[in-house]
């Protein structure tokens, strides 16, 4: 069935083209309505009745909400157009850009994976004796409570909630699992008139699903206000400890803990052999929710806060972001673009947000400028998960420009990196890092921005990120051949120094992706371009020194093929004539152990030997480690007892 968009022109603030709106989309646009939320929720309530409707209207959610329960059907999914379009200082058309919305709001949505989260209450709180004894009053009657002093020199009288002091030496896990390391434990010995302490011990070990750190020093975690389950707050401002107090207090019960990326531990470059690779997620992860894991990496996914900055510097692909896919984001972005310039626009331009991002647009809308008509808005759960690859799409999609607008929680060196990956691979001038927490500043930017020429040839290519990157390049690019990186791009060559190497081969063995391989016939080292990822492995293993890396994208076909970057004439066994070996390699061996004692008459020989003739020259040799005579007899059971004097 044809969905129908139930719209509204908000008492003619703005202006809406039914008709048009209709005929760019597809979709059944009844005429605007003056105020759907209200006079006019008729309107609303017959859509809702009949199905397969979406109203135009995300201000009045909770309305619209109510209105659906009390007709006992389900909620109709909402679209903002008012603030993302209809409120504009632009006098320019605007339905080029509705129409982008529309149909990128009718894509289907990913389900949401998830893992349930049990608490149950356990709330463990730190800090001076005032402080936390006052907050465990408060949380006694909700949670169960343990109090962790440094010293105690009275104790309370109550037993609603427990006390303990020592010194906390190490603390782990999130909501539902923190597991804590106490030296100098002291627990209450409840016996006799006055509560006394149990005698010091270390290494106590507790756990717990609340931490309330009411303390004046560090924090226990890394990015601490994105670990769940650990509130933190300065006790010197009691309406902050009152919050935290209030935030403790509902934490208990059954959460669903969103999973955010997804792995693929065989296509990870962490390591190889014990030799250390791509670090990229593990230098990035601001909670510390990866840790190498042998040759591949490991996430904790209660750790883990989703800000997706490991999924787009992700060189492998081993891990992406899942909430939601990557593959959706790619086609959020391209549906934007076709049906913004099917409907007659031309050159628009991608604003990338978060729900920060959301509320600066609607700030704008209602008391500034609002966004230009040419602007269309993309929001994202999250900003980091937005990196060069998407960026890069989105520019071969038919998008002039492409600005990212980082949030207050925003990694902003992880972002700046990929825009200037992105930039680099673009051609520059077409990818901007907007910085502002101003809607205004924020809307006269977008205003004062002089569009680049988009695309000619807009392409919408499939795969994964490292494939679609490398297709929309060549499409911004036609007739290039290739393109300098900055350092650290997960694109590249390798670089040999062919009078140093020795073709061992250590490299090829250790390659995680095969973009490094060998020939079985000849002595030759190859390389496939297209699957480098630039870990440094082969660097790093080489014996010789003779490996460098240098990032670049070639968009040749000559990426996707094998070619050889260093080779040497095979060396033929003396005895048979068989190739083996790098003839320079074994003339080197033979030239340094000629003096040597133990390589004196036919033993350097063998060294000039293919396996079979050094088998069996040393086989006929007067030394010959085979003739070592008859093998002695097993001894049995009857060898045994034959000697002995009892039997």
């Amino acid at each position: 069935m044809t969905k129908t968009l139930i719209t509204c022109d908000c008492m003619g603030s703005q202006s809406i083209d039914a008709e048009a709106l209709s005929k760019a989309t597809g979709f059944e646009v009844t005429a605007p309505c003056k105020a759907l939320c209200t006079t006019q929720a008729d309107r609303a309530a017959k859509g809702l009745t009949q199905g397969n409707v979406v109203l135009c209207c995300t201000q009045e959610s909770r309305t619209f909400e109510a209105l659906a329960e009390e007709l006992g059907v389900e909620p109709a999914p909402l679209l903002d157009l008012r603030d993302r379009a209809g409120w504009s200082a632009d006098q320019g058309s605007k339905v080029a850009k509705m129409s982008a919305l529309a149909a990128e709001a009718m894509l289907p949505a990913a389900p949401e994976k998830t893992l349930d989260v049990i608490s149950e209450g356990l709330c463990l709180i730190l800090g001076s004796f005032d402080v936390a004894i006052e907050a465990a009053e408060q949380l006694a009657p909700h949670l169960g409570v343990t109090v962790l002093l440094d010293e105690a020199d009275e104790l309370p009288d109550t037993r609603a909630y427990d006390v303990v002091t020592g010194k906390l030496r190490k603390a782990q896990g999130a909501l539902g699992q923190f597991r804590v390391t106490i030296d100098a434990l002291r627990q209450i010995e409840p016996e006799g008139r006055a509560f006394t302490l149990t005698e010091p011990r270390d290494g106590g070990i507790s756990e717990c699903d609340v931490i309330l750190d009411l303390r004046r020093e560090p924090p226990l975690f890394p990015a601490h206000e994105k670990r769940e389950g650990y509130l933190r707050a300065d006790p010197g401002r009691p309406q902050a400890v009152a919050v935290a107090v209030m935030a403790a207090s509902h934490l208990v019960g059954t959460f669903e803990k969103p999973l955010y990326v997804r792995t693929e531990p065989l296509l990870c470059a962490h390591s190889r052999a014990g030799q250390t690779g791509c670090t990229n997620c593990l230098d990035l992860c601001p909670t510390g929710a990866i840790s190498p894991d042998g040759e591949h990496v490991t996430i904790d996914p209660m750790i883990c806060a989703g800000c997706g900055a490991c999924s787009s510097a992700c060189p492998s692909g081993a891990i992406s972001y899942d909430a939601p896919p990557v593959d959706l984001t790619f086609r959020r972005v391209q549906t934007l673009a076709k049906t913004y310039l099917e409907a007659g626009g031309h050159a628009p331009r991608l604003l990338v947000h978060d729900a920060h991002g959301a509320e600066m647009i609607r700030l704008s809308a209602r008391h500034g400028d609002g966004l230009p008509a040419d602007v269309i808005p993309m929001e994202i759960r999250a900003i980091g998960a937005f990196g060069h690859a998407e960026t890069v799409a989105a520019l071969a999609a038919g998008f002039a420009s492409v600005t990212v607008l980082p949030g207050p929680g925003a990694d902003i060196p992880a972002q700046s990196a990929q825009v200037a990956l992105s930039d680099a691979i673009s051609g520059g001038g077409k990818v901007t890092l907007l910085q502002t927490p101003d809607p205004d500043a924020m809307s006269e930017a977008l205003y004062a921005e002089q569009a680049p020429a988009p695309v000619a040839t807009p392409v919408r290519p499939m795969g994964t990120r490292r494939q679609i990157t490398r297709q929309a390049a060549r499409a911004l690019h036609p007739g290039a051949e290739t393109l300098p990186l900055p350092e650290g791009a997960p694109y590249g060559a390798v670089l040999v120094d062919q009078d140093a190497c020795t073709l061992c081969l250590s490299c090829v063995s250790l390659c995680p992706s095969g973009a490094l391989g060998d020939n079985p016939d000849l002595p030759q080292l190859r390389f496939q371009e297209d699957a480098c990822l630039q870990c440094g492995l082969c660097a790093n293993i080489c014996p010789e020194d003779a490996i460098t890396l240098e990032p670049r994208l070639q968009l040749g076909d000559e990426a996707l093929e094998q070619r050889v970057i260093n080779e040497e004439e095979p060396f033929a066994c003396i005895e048979c004539g068989s190739l083996f070996g790098v003839k320079s390699t074994i003339d080197r061996i033979t030239e340094k152990l000629q003096s040597h004692a133990m390589f004196s008459g036919d033993k350097l020989r063998m060294i000039q030997m293919c396996d079979d003739c050094r088998v069996n020259a040393q086989y006929h040799a007067q030394d010959n480690p085979f003739a070592a005579g008859e093998r002695p007899r097993p001894r049995t059971t009857d060898d045994y007892l034959s000697k002995r004097r009892d039997h």
